[in-house]
């Protein structure tokens, strides 16, 4: 196939030795115009390029006699070395114009030289296309018998397509230019698709209705529901065929759409104005009243004043007899969303009429949707005028049901999308949840490339902690996520983390290696948030275990993640420990642990490491602590050489009398000195050691930043674990089913 990419400038090489003159070239354009056989003959045997092309557009000889219709021209240009694959600076062929002609002859010749049935111009045009464009039936049904794509949609240049543009089928070109015959031979010989929508959204009924000087409207019109065309679709401000018919006043039009099944008769446009308010707006007596027999909302507007200002005293009556308001107060105009950044779009959705769905109002236009989803996208929407994200699915959806049941079990954690309530209408079902700012991608894109080295990392803390105890709920509440990742984890307007998206979510309880899935895409996830994003998490997903352990940026977080995919058999329970693991503890519990640690009688005495007398006796703090043989060096080896001298002589000045008790470097002496300075740094005669140390949890997390782990690591199942901080995992969450819950993490 010949690329459209390709630079229409360049020539091929000409067929003459390059000397004729331009006049002569351009004679030979106007020879073939004029089908002047005998002077195009003598040109060309007088070495014209056969290939030239004209400056503007790109029109060469071929081009031309192709669009003349004239066979024999073609043939003898093509005996001249005619390039049949030449193409104009729209990127037309002489295949594409032999489809606009609709000489079948010459589409069979072109072909035989080298031409793809589906070539397309810059915009996306095919021969099939323009076949169906300019109703040339003997043309499109030889192409369609070679091949032609019936159903394929218009490929036009990548800034076009930035603007939507595109997408277009025959069958939209036939509806748009009122080909009738051109319709029926697509939709009845070849299989048209005529649910298909062009890069706007639009199907074939849109087009044939926003063409004014369409004739036959009325014919194509009924000819595309009869073959299944959506009464709902919209097309240019989000009008639907009902606006669009009342639009052109054509009551024919509007009663063919009523008596459709599916028709929303109350749908509205983008500026929020139904069938019958535009009826109004325009005076059509007619048919307003056809909508208001109809059962049409009178509650769309300020539809009396509107008639008075008509003076159209029938209609008026009409509308009072049908239920509108004289006194009709729209929207107050001073309201103002919670959310800033959904603002805007909340402000017209909250303005504008919209029929409501039950409680909940929405308009599914792309002003106001939110993303893309499994199925039938996320969307703003007000649930009890409540700002909320709607999820659609269909009616007998799986993953909707399974949505639903999972929020309902889990509702009232606040690290979990609040659950509003859904409604059924037409065939869909409306999930309603708590509105969020935006995903966690976007959330750590704006904080990526901050440096946190030798900085308390609350913001990853904080975030890591809100998911933990998502999942943990989840978990207690008998359910498994099972999608776990930074497009389904939301920010909300308060900075608040919360996990949503529980449409692929199981009930762990019947399948408990199922909660091994989570596990494992937590383990991805702290590493994600600890590095801000850097490493794109579906580039983690396809990394092994070991492969994304080697990537942690250091010990205490390479554990937690170790543990997250060895959780061992209590998998249920893990994650309740985990909200114990040191990531969660800030600068300040850290130091508080390593006190409590040192102030035990056996480091803060200084006993001396003795061997277990017994085989099963329990080992004491120090011989837990002691490093073994094969252990790797770290930051704390050699921990006096680290510290101020000044001040490990201050410290060792205590034990003038007991120089046996002077801090050596063994991990027992360093928890003893932390101790000790923590209970005599604000005394009065240590004011230069604090002014050298200033904030001790920050100076010894900096100093030592490996030390609390290993601490961790060697206490974590004795009786020496009393000493960490249980402020994260006190109380398991509830799943009562109420409006509750726990405080948000804030970051």
């Amino acid at each position: 196939m010949i690329m459209e990419t390709r630079e229409t400038q360049d020539r091929p090489t000409p067929s003459g030795n390059g000397g004729t003159s331009g006049d002569n070239n351009h004679l030979l354009i106007n020879a073939v115009k004029e089908e002047d056989m005998e002077l195009v003959k003598q040109l060309l045997e007088g070495g014209t390029d056969v290939n030239f092309q004209e400056e503007e557009w790109g029109w060469s000889p071929l081009h031309n006699a192709v669009q003349m219709n004239n066979e024999d021209m073609v043939d003898l240009l093509l005996r001249y070395g005619a390039n049949p694959c030449l193409r104009k600076r729209n990127g037309a062929t002489p295949f594409i114009v032999a489809g606009i002609v609709g000489n079948v002859r010459l589409l069979k010749l072109f072909l035989s030289k080298g031409a793809d049935i589906n070539e397309r111009d810059l915009h996306g045009f095919t021969a099939f296309m323009e076949a169906a464009v300019y109703g040339k039936v003997e043309a499109l049904r030889f192409l369609y018998e070679n091949g032609a794509e019936v159903n394929l949609g218009r490929k036009t240049m990548e800034d076009q397509e930035k603007l939507k543009k595109g997408g277009a089928t025959a069958l939209m070109d036939a509806a748009k230019k009122g080909r009738v015959d051109v319709l029926r031979i697509l939709l009845e010989e070849m299989g048209a698709d005529v649910k298909a929508r062009d890069n706007m959204g639009r199907n074939a009924l849109i087009h044939a209705l926003v063409n004014s000087d369409n004739s036959n409207v009325e014919a194509i019109t009924r000819l595309l529901l009869h073959h299944g065309a959506d009464v709902n679709v919209r097309g240019e401000k989000g009008k639907t065929p009902l606006i669009l018919a009342v639009e052109r006043k054509h009551l024919i039009l509007v009663q063919m759409f009523l008596e459709q099944k599916h028709t929303e008769i109350d749908d509205t446009d983008r500026e929020g104005k139904t069938a019958l308010l535009w009826a109004v707006e325009l005076n059509l007596e007619e048919i307003a009243k056809l909508l208001c027999d109809k059962g049409a909302s009178t509650d769309c507007g300020n539809l009396v004043m509107l008639a008075r200002h008509k003076y159209n005293s029938s209609l008026v009556k009409l509308l009072l007899h049908h239920g509108a308001r004289k006194d009709y107060h729209p929207p107050a105009e001073d309201w103002e969303p919670q959310s800033s950044h959904w603002g805007p779009a909340l402000k017209h959705l909250h303005r504008i009429y919209r029929p409501m769905i039950g409680r909940l109002k929405i308009f599914r236009d792309e002003e106001y949707k939110i993303a893309d989803s499994s199925e039938g996208g996320i969307y703003l929407g007000f649930y009890d005028e409540q700002e909320v994200a709607v999820k659609r699915f269909s009616e007998d959806s799986s993953r909707g049901q399974k949505e639903v049941s999972c929020l309902q079990s889990i509702r009232g954690n606040s690290n979990l999308v609040t659950f509003y309530g859904h409604e059924v209408h037409r065939g869909c079902l409306y999930v309603c949840t708590s509105l969020c700012e935006q995903t966690l991608e976007r959330h750590l894109a704006e904080r990526r490339g901050e440096a946190v080295e030798n900085e308390e990392d609350e913001f990853s803390r904080n975030i890591l902690l809100s998911i933990f105890k998502a999942v943990e709920c989840m978990l207690s509440c008998g359910y498994t996520h099972q999608d776990l990742q930074p497009q389904n984890i939301l920010i909300d307007s308060k900075n608040a983390v919360r996990v949503a998206d529980f449409d692929k979510s199981i009930k762990w309880a019947e399948e408990p290696e199922q909660v091994m899935s989570d596990l494992e895409a937590l383990g991805r996830l702290v590493l994600y948030v600890v590095r801000k994003g850097d490493i794109p998490f579906e580039t983690l997903k396809t990394q092994s275990n070991e492969e994304v352990i080697t990537l942690s940026p250091n010990e205490e977080i390479q554990n937690l993640i170790q543990q997250l995919f060895c959780p061992g058999e209590n998998k249920e329970n893990l994650l309740s420990d985990l909200l114990g693991h040191p990531f969660f503890w800030s600068w300040e519990s850290r130091y508080r642990t390593l006190r409590n640690v040192g102030n035990e009688s056996d480091i803060k005495k200084k006993k001396k490491i003795k061997k277990p007398i017994k085989q099963n006796q329990e080992l004491s703090i120090l011989q837990l602590l002691q490093p073994g043989p094969l252990e790797p060096s770290r930051s704390f080896d050699k921990w006096i050489s680290e510290i101020d001298k000044d001040i490990v002589e201050g410290m060792n000045s205590f034990y003038i009398k007991k120089p046996y008790l002077k801090y050596q470097d063994t991990v027992g002496d360093l928890l003893r000195f932390i101790r000790n300075l923590g209970e005599h740094i604000d005394e009065e005669k240590n004011e230069q050691m604090k002014s050298k140390i200033q904030d001790p949890a920050r100076y010894f997390q900096e100093k030592f930043p490996d030390l609390v782990i290993y601490v961790y690591m060697r206490l974590q199942n004795t009786e020496y674990a009393k000493h960490f901080p249980k402020i994260h995992n006190a109380h398991r969450p509830q799943c009562d089913g109420g409006n509750g819950g726990q405080q948000a993490s804030r970051l």
